[in-house]
């Protein structure tokens, strides 16, 4: 029933003219929330310098996710990215589902050679295939092509989305290790070089700066949260540290859902 302390905003003017009594609506927060995972199984999440690599990282990160999203009976669903194509996984609930989701995941091929990681194609997949809003996690190194930021402004743009981002820390900075090869796990091609030159590991390390700020002024633009994820992490540490800093920010309440809906009733 109306009260006067009461927004009139709120008025439910249906149920009003029905019984000639003044209603308003409630909101209630819908506990139900589907968790989609993006998944980049492209070649580069096969490097790793520690015993666990980027994509082994992955998915612990997804069976953990899963898992707790699914033991309250949210849904979850996956969209991957692999040499296989595009594989869009529906959002259903359960444990047998969890594991699907992860057997699929094991069981796809890398990006094949010759052939750079394009996230766009993912995010733009992934807008056709998650209908209504959700909670989006994006699992990647972000080792790709440019011109995903805009998809991903346009994804955030309907569900709350999280870019969940797997480096390891010979990415960031190289140890002196002689003439070594390396190849190049996007495209294949191989080339030696010496790590023991002080001015190419300088060089290196510039290079490994300048892409760290741009994608994290790509995901800024974008209006998205990072959680970053090395090779040397704990996952439930990671994990803890992550959800404690949106809480002091005060995007997560405590004890509720990642993505909150706000369901009206009248009364």
């Amino acid at each position: 029933d109306y009260r006067p302390q009461a927004d009139v905003r709120y008025t439910d003017w249906n149920v009003t003219a029905r019984l000639q009594t003044p209603y308003v609506r409630e909101f209630q927060e819908d506990r139900e929330v589907a968790g989609w995972f993006l998944l980049d199984l492209s070649g580069s999440l096969d490097f790793g310098s520690q015993a666990v690599r980027k994509r082994g990282m992955s998915a612990g990160f997804v069976g953990v996710l899963a898992r707790l999203l699914t033991r309250n009976g949210n849904r979850i669903g996956a969209v991957l990215y692999s040499a296989d194509g595009r594989q869009t996984i529906p959002a259903k609930s359960g444990r047998r589902h969890v594991l699907h989701v992860l057997d699929s995941m094991l069981k796809s091929k890398a990006a094949t050679a010759q052939r750079q990681t394009d996230l766009h194609e993912l995010l733009t997949q992934a807008q056709s295939a998650i209908k209504r809003r959700s909670v989006v996690f994006v699992v990647s190194d972000f080792i790709s092509q440019p011109g995903w930021t805009k998809a991903l402004a346009q994804l955030a743009q309907r569900h709350e989305v999280v870019a969940v981002r797997l480096y390891d820390p010979l990415e960031l900075e190289l140890p002196d290790l002689g003439m070594v090869m390396m190849q190049d796990a996007e495209t294949g091609e191989q080339l030696f070089v010496d790590t023991h030159d002080p001015g190419f590991r300088k060089r290196f390390m510039d290079a490994a700066a300048k892409r760290e700020a741009d994608l994290r002024d790509a995901l800024s633009q974008a209006g998205v949260d990072c959680l970053e994820l090395s090779t040397m992490d704990r996952l439930d540490a990671a994990l803890l540290h992550f959800i404690r800093q949106r809480k002091r920010r005060g995007q997560l309440a405590s004890g509720v859902n990642p993505l909150a809906r706000r369901a009206g009733r009248s009364g």
